[in-house]
């Protein structure tokens, strides 16, 4: 199989463990949500320090997924972590800011925080955080699970993480 292919291959349905498949998930998803074109993605865990957001192929992904009519929504307890670990994800939320809406749950145990990323079309969820395994899929079943445990997450959480920051 070339990389052209391997690019294009579907996302994986099941269960995975380990780091580097967690990582590696999220690395593919950003890709297939650019080169599918999907409309919406919510990214969601305690701090982002274990996700690959800040090496070149995923900024280059959500470079080429940023486009009219997009959303994304970032959810996290705390964002120290994506400053100091990210850089390039830093200047593509500052790009596209229009297009991001950032949100903490401060109060939140960053245990129960669901570690994710959700889209119309196919979900992944880290389970266990330190042993870094879950599941992805595209069930219909699990996106609307996912989804109604973001949404409550969402309600409780407030603005953060802005694109730029004021001085005096």
């Amino acid at each position: 199989m070339d990389e052209e292919q391997a690019q294009a291959a579907p996302l994986p349905s099941g269960r995975f463990a380990g780091r580097d498949a967690f990582q590696q998930l999220i690395r593919d998803a950003l890709a297939s949500a650019a080169r599918e074109g999907w409309r919406e993605l919510i990214l969601s865990d305690a701090d982002f320090a274990d996700w690959p957001l800040g090496e070149r192929a995923v900024s280059e992904s959500l470079r080429a997924w940023s486009a009219s009519g997009r959303r994304c929504t970032l959810l996290a307890c705390r964002y120290d972590q994506v400053s100091i670990r990210h850089a390039r994800f830093v200047t593509w939320r500052r790009a596209w800011s229009h297009i991001i809406e950032a949100r903490a749950c401060t109060s939140a145990d960053p245990l129960e925080l669901p570690s994710a990323i959700w889209s119309p079309g196919w979900v992944m969820q880290r389970l266990d955080a330190e042993r870094c395994n879950g599941y992805s899929g595209a069930e219909p079943e699990r996106r609307l699970l996912l989804k109604e445990s973001l949404q409550e997450w969402l309600a409780r959480s407030g603005p953060a993480f802005p694109a730029t920051t004021l001085g005096l």
